[in-house]
């Protein structure tokens, strides 16, 4: 499973980068606008960095969404143009695949859905898991559900378990067979975190140190032996 960040915070992108464990990044103007950036500039520079950044329209109809969908599109090569899962979105994602764009189709909830989307031959469908918990459904039920149809039919668009909450939710989206899943960085930091982790390196530290601490300074035992 691939992990993406969803943020718009340049900085956080780099980070992720650098451990070398994001392979993406997922935004939206509103994301962007939080980060006080312009929404142009700073996908272009998250781009420069990392392959596979989705770019959402925000525009309502079909017509509008393809105009605005190639603009984003024509920011980079590596921006995949997010759409809403609505009818309007469903066909505008249709056309710009069919101009070689790669297309999110965002805010699935349910399997029907995530067919529509496998329809267009969307590259990705996002499954939004933590919003379906909200209202006490089982959003990583969904991602798995989606996951099995997905296979079963052998289509090869990939589910992006999105609205990530916790470190608890990645591990779930990974046994659900998620291809993707995306997070805030903070839930990426946590990732990293185990008690037994932290406290066997603590140890492994000091015992290397007592190892040194105990070897002869170089020079002082041959002193020794010369007084002798």
């Amino acid at each position: 499973m691939k992990i993406f960040l969803d943020t718009a915070i340049y900085e956080e992108v780099q980070q992720g980068v650098e451990w070398g464990v994001v392979d993406g990044v997922t935004t939206n103007p509103t994301l962007i606008a939080k980060a006080g950036h312009d929404h142009e500039e700073q996908v272009k520079r998250i781009c420069g960095i990392v392959g596979n950044v989705s770019a959402e329209v925000v525009s309502e109809r079909k017509d509008d969404m393809l105009v605005e969908g190639r603009r984003l599109a024509s920011w980079h090569e590596n921006v995949i143009v997010k759409v809403p899962m609505t009818p309007d979105g469903i066909a505008a994602g249709k056309a710009l695949g069919r101009d070689g764009i790669r297309v999110n189709v965002t805010l699935c909830f349910s399997v029907n859905q995530a067919l529509l989307a496998a329809a267009i031959g969307a590259y990705i469908v996002s499954p939004f898991a933590g919003r379906l918990d909200d209202i006490n459904e089982d959003g990583m039920r969904l991602v798995a559900d989606i996951v099995s149809a997905y296979r079963q039919q052998e289509i090869k668009t990939k589910v992006l378990a999105a609205s990530i909450r916790s470190p608890v939710h990645v591990t779930q989206a990974a046994l659900a067979g998620a291809d993707i899943a995306t997070m805030p960085f903070a839930v990426l930091k946590q990732l990293f975190n185990h008690p037994l982790t932290e406290a066997g390196q603590k140890r492994f530290l000091e015992d290397y140190r007592k190892t040194q601490e105990a070897k002869p300074v170089a020079g002082r035992s041959e002193a020794a032996a010369a007084k002798r």
